[in-house]
């Protein structure tokens, strides 16, 4: 392919390349994060909560609307706004605290990430502001008094966006150069009278100097702004040299000026702690100083010598006519660098937006039709601005700041302090985060997935990101990759193996380097499963709860009483599928390397060693399989050796599907050591022989490994293609329908029950935001998809069966995985009515809401509304997957 972004991306095969260096990396929210968390109980909403968010320097990063700051993110620029009602400037998004929301966590605002490309030469994003006061306590109180069987108050339900009576404020970032970024902020009145609004753009550096490690201050000031622009910031920092922000008004707002506001990014030590907190040296300019001068006109809160570490652009607009626009122009330059292009403003962003429509043209297939090209580029654009910087160095935060007060001691122990193990983490990166606001840390899991996606668009960072999280200052010596910052010693899905091979197959399977350093990482990670989640050696797995937090009768990740132990369908499935990806990458290696040869024999043993377990184990010959359910459990296992299936039909028994791969023919000239195994397994364990399935097909002899039978893969598509069980209008659902009456399970004199719930979460398990309990989840879809080609174009070659079931009508398998990502992609796409299925109920309807699909963290299992986190174009992003390789990767 060859654009001008693809021409960038060849130039920017570092996680540091200049055109890399600035980019949308400002957290949305960086208030009651673990990062910042410094409390006795571990209670990180309450220790810094949204209402201290605007008074308190923040430790370890920043956060803002439409926020860009460089790699390092040391220098930000963010917008506010201010509509002459509001307490507070909104600076950044409200939501609920999980202990506040009946779901959990949820954040409060409509915004939509609108464009985006890898290397950030041209974004856009767009913020819903109210015109009415913005009803924090409200939202608080009504949520506070509702329950689990109520649905979540949100901001439309309030009537403040009644007739429309909000400002649509589009941001858009175009660059220039590498170093010289034009920034046009929007604004237009769609109510039906003139309202007030104030733009103020700041400029900040994140706090650096108050810890007692570095001492050394950066500097803005009031400075001389370039031709054509009003007004000018001029910053100074010790790594990023010397920067220019220039302003003016632009169209819609001609004649308007901007007053320049100066602070210090530092906390407002008497407003939280009182004067008598208030010590030498603390500055009279804090960081709440622009929010005071504008809000509550306290002229004199501001820095009159115009400098400090805190800037701010305010443009006051009395009254925006209905219909009206106004826009401000900014222009972010190093002034250190080389002389910045002479292109003019408009210039710029219209180059960049036409080479954004050409980059997704090539990359987006031809004959895709104009709404999947919408949706695929919206998801691509919340995956570009989801990329956050995260900081986090463990061992600094576990033992405090020199010249902060020490952490209290409950910090230092493993029984209440949080990732005591995990002391060696030490992150400054950049990082694909699985929701802007709800989740803005890493999860291991997530990150495999949104990995797929970015591989269409940013082949590199997509590689980079999945090695990140192998590297030594992130995975644990003893080879346990962190799951996600609440709890680095959980357990995700190890689904790192199986996102790789993906990764590398839609970089057109060139990559041997990346593939060589994966598969080495991950020689390191498979012992730790082996040796920690094996307890008994029975190569049967208990992995925890392994992503799927709700999906049981009760908590997994949690000790069973009376040392039992839950033998898990779905660990168990994870790591044969963990094997037959190590295998395949290593027999592509052993191709060129023959040590690689003998890599590919270890995993196979191991696998066939899986395959037989998950049909017998233990002394009592156990198996995950129940004949009589046709469907595979989890299994209870008490001291004595006895064991209890768990009657649930969910994705737990559905997951062993995915333990499926096509030995290529050139294995048996190629791969000597491997074919002479086989050869001799296939004579000395004939018991095994289900694992293999041979199969002709039009005149080609086709050899399948499977951690399951054919007559198993089979049954299980029965329920799977049932609309009365798995199969929901959009999608396969994460627990069968047929349990919608509940099932009940006597376990230890305890009586355990669930039910399906389609929609949001009746369980207080795991904070109650979560739900496998019946909606429908993109990522275990994508891996059922993946299974199910595979078997179409191996042991399942010419084989159709019934979709869906009952119906009578009957196709092949390839085609079934066609029929069922249809289902997934029909989510986003506009209905009868206009109205996407996957929009959340609370989002009004109309053409300014129905314009624009959400990307929600999972759907309803029978009418597929968005629920969850609503901004998840992390794995939600896979929807761009399933439209630009609509016949999945290629069977390599």
């Amino acid at each position: 392919m060859s654009t001008a972004e693809h021409d960038r991306l060849a130039d920017s095969d570092d996680s540091r390349a200049a055109w890399r260096h600035w980019g949308p990396y400002v957290s949305a929210r960086q208030w009651g994060t673990v990062r910042e968390d410094y409390s006795a109980d571990g209670n990180a909403w309450e220790h810094l909560p949204f209402d201290h968010a605007h008074l308190r320097a923040y430790r370890w990063g920043e956060d803002g609307l439409a926020g860009l700051c460089d790699v390092d993110g040391f220098l930000n620029l963010g917008l506010a706004l201010w509509n002459g009602r509001d307490d507070r400037l909104k600076e950044r998004l409200f939501g609920l605290t999980n202990p506040q929301g009946n779901h959990g966590e949820d954040v409060k605002e409509y915004w939509w990430a609108l464009e985006g490309t890898p290397t950030h030469s041209y974004a856009s994003w767009l913020y819903r502001y109210p015109q009415a006061a913005f009803p924090y306590e409200e939202l608080v109180r009504v949520n506070g008094e509702r329950g689990v069987a109520d649905e979540e108050y949100e901001l439309a339900d309030t009537q403040v966006l009644d007739e429309d009576r909000f400002f649509d404020v589009q941001v858009t970032h175009a660059k220039a150069s590498p170093s010289d970024i034009c920034v046009e902020i929007t604004a237009t009145n769609h109510g039906p009278d003139p309202a007030a609004l104030h733009l103020v753009p700041q400029l900040w550096f994140r706090n650096t100097w108050s810890w007692g490690l570095d001492e050394r201050r950066p500097r803005l000031w009031a400075g001389d702004p370039r031709e054509g622009y009003d007004v000018a910031i001029v910053g100074e920092h010790h790594e990023l040299g010397r920067v220019r922000l220039s302003g003016s008004a632009g169209p819609g707002a001609e004649g308007a000026q901007a007053r320049l506001l100066f602070c210090d990014n530092e906390t407002n030590v008497a407003a939280l702690y009182g004067e008598g907190a208030v010590r030498e040296g603390t500055t009279a300019y804090p960081k709440d100083a622009i929010n005071r001068a504008v809000v509550h006109g306290h002229a004199d809160a501001t820095n009159p010598d115009q400098e400090g570490t805190k800037a701010a652009l305010w443009w006051a607009f009395e009254q925006v006519a209905p219909g009206a626009s106004v826009t401000v122009r900014l222009r972010l330059t190093d002034l250190d660098g080389e002389p910045s292009p002479a292109a003019g403003f408009e210039d710029v962003l219209a180059a960049r937006r036409r080479e954004c429509d050409a980059f997704y043209a090539a990359v987006i297939p031809a004959g895709t039709s104009e709404e999947d090209t919408l949706i695929a580029r919206r998801a691509f654009a919340g995956l570009q601005w989801g990329k956050q910087l995260y900081l986090y160095d463990l061992r600094r935060w576990i033992e405090g700041d020199p010249a902060q007060p020490p952490p209290p001691p409950q910090r230092h122990t493993r029984q209440s302090g949080r990732n005591t193990r995990w002391r060696h983490v030490n992150l400054a990166e950049v990082i694909s985060m699985p929701d802007e606001w709800e989740y803005p840390w890493f999860a291991t899991w997530d990150l495999a997935f949104h990995c797929v996606a970015l591989a269409h668009v940013d082949p590199f960072f997509a590689k980079w990101q999945l090695l990140l999280m192998c590297r030594e200052w992130v995975m644990h010596p003893n080879g346990q990759l962190a799951a996600y910052e609440w709890n680095f010693s959980d357990v995700n899905p190890p689904v790192h193996p199986w996102a790789a091979w993906q990764v590398y197959s839609i970089d057109g399977g060139r990559d041997r380097d990346f593939l060589q350093r994966i598969v080495l990482k991950m020689l390191l990670n498979f012992p730790w499963w082996v040796n920690r989640k094996d307890s008994e050696g029975s190569n049967v797995f208990e992995g925890g709860f392994l992503g799927m937090d709700n999906v049981g009768l009760f908590d997994r990740s949690e000790a069973l009483p009376g040392g039992q132990r839950l033998e898990q369908a779905d660990a168990t499935a994870w790591m044969g599928m963990f094997c037959l990806k190590m295998l395949r990458m290593s027999a592509e290696l052993a191709r060129e390397d023959d040590a690689w040869d003998e890599v590919s024999t270890k995993f196979l043993v191991h696998f066939l060693a899986i395959a037989e377990a998950l049909d017998d184990f233990g002394t009592h010959h156990t198996s995950l399989w129940d004949a009589e359910d046709e469907f595979f459990h989890d299994v209870l296992v008490a001291d004595d050796g006895t064991a209890h299936r768990m009657p649930v039909r969910s994705m737990v028994g559905l997951l062993p599907l995915t333990g499926i791969s096509i030995v290529p023919n050139w294995v048996a000239t190629e791969l000597p050591d491997l074919t002479d195994f086989f050869q001799g397994w296939t004579e000395r364990r004939p018991e095994l022989a289900d694992a293999l399935i041979h199969t002709n097909h039009r005149g080609y002899a086709l050899r399948t490994l499977s951690l399951i039978s054919r007559d198993q893969w089979q049954a299980l598509l029965a329920p799977l293609l049932d609309e009365g069980e798995f199969l929901g209008p959009h999608g396969i659902r994460s627990l069968s329908a047929a349990h919608r009456d509940g099932v009940e399970v006597a376990i230890a004199g305890h009586h355990l029950s669930l039910r399906y719930v389609p929609g949001e979460s009746d369980s207080g398990m795991f904070g109650g935001n979560s739900n496998w309990r019946g909606p429908v989840w993109l990522p275990v879809n994508a891996l059922l998809l993946d299974a199910l080609r595979i078997y179409g174009r191996g042991a399942g070659a010419g084989v159709e069966v019934e979709y869906p079931t009952g119906s009578g009508r009957r196709m092949g398998m390839e085609q079934v995985a066609h029929q069922v990502e249809e289902r997934l992609v029909s989510l986003f796409r506009p209905g009868p009515d206009g109205r996407r299925p996957s929009t959340p109920r609370h989002h009004p309807t109309g053409p300014l809401w129905d314009a624009h699909p959400t990307f929600s963290e999972y759907f309803h299992g029978d009418d597929g509304r968005g629920l969850g986190a609503s901004h998840q174009t992390g794995w939600t992003a896979l929807v761009a997957h399933f439209i630009c390789a609509p016949d999945g990767i290629p069977n390599r």
